[in-house]
């Protein structure tokens, strides 16, 4: 499967350059944690450098790495529907600058204009697609007798 669409793709310029009004800069350092599962998700980062690893805490056992992140994709999409909580954890792998949004106010934004909350839906919706194929691959490579039988 190809990677998850990054917002620059994603997303049509004037839609993009509206969120960039908002972004703030973020940065952190290796082995800082952006988020756990089960927490409240009230926050989305989009990678300007480094590398962000998303984990699956498995019981019993280290936490399986899903997918590890890099320049201009979307870290976080639980922000965006109810009940708004983690579904994965994330780690910085490497020092990480990343662009951060407010999730309530880009909720508030796609409520406002229902063509751009449209947009940021299909947009967040193919990357959950994205990320759920790529930790049922992960987990079968990890975890199943024979493996996920994909070449990745």
């Amino acid at each position: 499967m190809n990677s998850a669409p990054t917002m620059a793709a994603a997303l049509p310029t004037e839609y993009r350059e509206r969120l960039m009004r908002i972004a703030s800069e973020a940065s952190f350092e290796t082995g800082t944690r952006l988020f756990e599962e089960g927490r409240r998700a009230d926050r989305f980062w989009i990678v300007r450098t480094g590398v962000v690893a998303l984990d699956l805490h498995v019981p019993g056992r280290r936490a399986a790495v899903i997918e590890s992140l890099g320049h201009g994709e979307l870290v976080g999409c639980s922000w965006h529907f109810a009940p708004y909580a983690w579904q994965l954890g994330a780690e910085a792998l490497h020092p990480v600058r990343a662009w951060e949004y407010d999730a309530v106010a880009v909720r508030a934004m796609c409520a406002e204009d229902p063509e751009f909350g449209r947009a940021i839906a299909v947009w967040v919706g193919r990357v959950i697609a994205h990320r759920l194929h790529a930790a049922r691959t992960r987990l079968l490579d990890v975890y199943a007798p024979y493996g996920s039988g994909s070449p990745s």
